[in-house]
């Protein structure tokens, strides 16, 4: 029977638990372990990532407060809430992520943010999201400090999960009554970019009011005095410059605005041990910049591996995936400007976020498996995407009524690629959010109470994590080739194969409820064990088929231990 091991382990558990008073959730938390505990390779092309804003899934530290004096009033969902590092931490140790089958973890930025507040159109605004930079240097206490970091990371490894930090090159916060301009050798701060050209996507302001860094430049620069000023009232002037000075010294760079900026970012490779960069606008930065962070930051990671060799997970190298606005997996491995195209995954990027899913959702499993599988396996050969359905800032996401999110489980989790899980999607968190302007919309809070109490948020919550524990498992999911073995019932195959280790499964979708027949015929031989981790049922194939005999529409099959 399968995993005999495990079967004991439980039962010694439950005996335990009687006096523990949480049965249920010590006994689930274990079995979850155990299955993750087979020896399978960690491969990022089929990663199962889960993407959350970090002021918005969970507090773990209540006390701290708002920092800054920043409780002017805001628009609907403008303000800090209150999420942190440790409340990430609390759920990393919980299980949580580890139930939902998620070995990366990607947050919005922690770096010190502007501390003023401003109003662009959308209702004022504090820099609750992360993306405008005050201080690379620091974390933003809103957030946590550096020990919280660092207790994030060394959890999260000792779960067999990567942390992914979203980092941001290509422009400072806004000016606000607070945050003075950066000086003109650093930042732009016109034209607006129009979209239409490489030249006015890359060399221009994104949205008015936020201060583009120069970082096709290589002219050397001075230091900003505000920065130097603040560093001075925290007492680290010394440190910092003198950081900078042996960082320049070892690579021979110009101090030109990237290169201090590359410095500070790698810094959090260097100090935590991180796994990788989800890199923000990523086409609004002439792209030898992002090779020049891709050097350091990789020099960084294997820096950080000698360091600390009993903290190694493995031997892939560093990971960077790029948000390029509107790239899509259709156009294969280049992102056309107007008048010129990039092919980024020439410039350190192993992966891009693909913005086609959400369209191509709408069309039958077959089309989309076959046409993803096709597509990975022949022009981005070596490289992935990152698949979504909903994400922080696309105001057109699949489903944006949750009425459908069993089939955006089975879309997202088994499409080839990486799959990227936005919060809450796993628990139907409403993306329609009454009073909100813009992206607020889309970043309400985690909806912790409605998957305490609701049966059928609990659902739902379910069949995600029975999807994405059979993706860690197998890299076949994401990273495999895909063949369809039988139309009606829907069944496919995927194989991934490299080195000496090789992952066979079968999935059934669409199937109807009693007994069914899946066909496996020339992919599992007769007299194969396979095991349903769905519905929790060994079966024999007999005849090219295997027999199920329940009221689920999915199967997910693996062979049998």
């Amino acid at each position: 029977m399968k995993k005999l091991l495990a079967i004991m382990s439980i039962l010694s558990l439950i005996a335990s638990c009687k006096k523990a008073k949480e049965p249920e959730k010590k006994a689930n938390q274990v079995v979850t372990e155990i299955a993750q505990k087979k020896d399978v390779p960690f491969v990022w092309e089929g990663a199962n990532i889960y993407f959350l804003l970090t002021d918005r899934f969970n507090i773990g530290n209540p006390e701290k407060g708002v920092q800054f004096d920043q409780n002017n009033e805001t628009a609907v969902l403008r303000g800090f809430e209150g999420g942190d590092i440790q409340g990430i931490t609390q759920k990393i140790e919980e299980g949580y992520f580890t139930e939902l089958g998620i070995n990366a973890i990607w947050f919005t930025p922690i770096v010190e943010q502007v501390h003023g507040s401003t109003d662009e159109g959308t209702g004022n605004t504090y820099a609750y999201h992360g993306y405008w930079t005050k201080d690379w240097t620091a974390i933003d206490p809103n957030f946590g400090t550096r020990k919280d970091l660092e207790k994030l990371v060394k959890t999260a490894h000792s779960k067999g999960i990567r942390i992914l930090l979203d980092v941001v090159l290509n422009h400072t916060g806004p000016v606000t009554d607070m945050d003075p301009v950066w000086p003109d050798e650093w930042v732009r701060t016109g034209p607006k970019c129009e979209f239409t050209t490489y030249e006015n996507t890359t060399a221009c302001a994104l949205v008015e009011n936020l201060p583009d860094i120069l970082t096709e430049s290589d002219e050397p620069v001075e230091l900003p005095d505000a920065l130097l000023a603040k560093w001075k009232d925290e007492g680290r002037l010394s440190q910092e410059l003198d950081e900078l000075q042996l960082f320049f010294e070892r690579t021979g760079y110009p101090r030109a605005p990237r290169f201090y900026i590359i410095k500070w970012l790698t810094d959090y490779i260097n100090d935590f041990g991180v796994d990788g960069f989800r890199v923000d606008t990523v086409k609004h930065v002439n792209e030898n910049a992002w090779s020049d962070l891709y050097k350091e930051a990789s020099y960084a990671f294997e820096t950080w591996k000698k360091k600390n060799p009993n903290q190694v997970l493995d031997d892939n190298p560093f990971y960077m995936v790029g948000e390029v606005y509107n790239y899509g997996i259709t156009g294969g491995r280049e992102f056309d400007f107007g008048d010129k195209k990039v092919d980024f995954f020439d410039y350190g990027f192993k992966s891009l976020i693909n913005f086609d899913l959400k369209t191509d959702a709408q069309k039958n499993y077959e089309t989309i498996f076959k046409k993803y599988s096709r597509l990975l396996h022949t022009k981005l050969t070596g490289k992935s995407v990152l698949n979504y359905l909903t994400s922080h800032d696309d105001g057109n996401p699949f489903d944006k009524e949750r009425k459908n999110s069993i089939y955006s489980a089975n879309v997202l989790l088994l499409t080839p690629g990486a799959s990227q899980v936005y919060y809450g999607d796993e628990t139907a968190r409403s993306l329609i959010i009454e009073g909100t302007q813009g992206d607020a919309t889309l970043r309400s809070f985690m909806n912790w109470e409605e998957l305490d109490s609701l049966p059928e948020t609990q659902k739902i919550h379910k069949h995600w994590q029975k999807l994405g524990q059979f993706r860690r498992n197998h890299p076949a999911v994401g990273a495999g080739k895909h063949k369809r073995l039988a139309k009606k019932p829907y069944v496919f195959s995927r194989t991934y194969m490299k080195g000496d280790y090789k992952d066979k499964v079968v999935v059934g979708l669409d199937l109807p409820k009693g007994k069914k027949s899946l066909w496996v015929k020339g992919f599992f031989g007769d007299g194969t064990k396979l095991y349903d981790t769905y519905s929790e049922t060994e079966v024999m194939v007999t005849k090219g088929k295997v027999i199920l005999d329940n009221d689920y529409d999915i199967a997910l099959l693996e062979l049998a231990e």
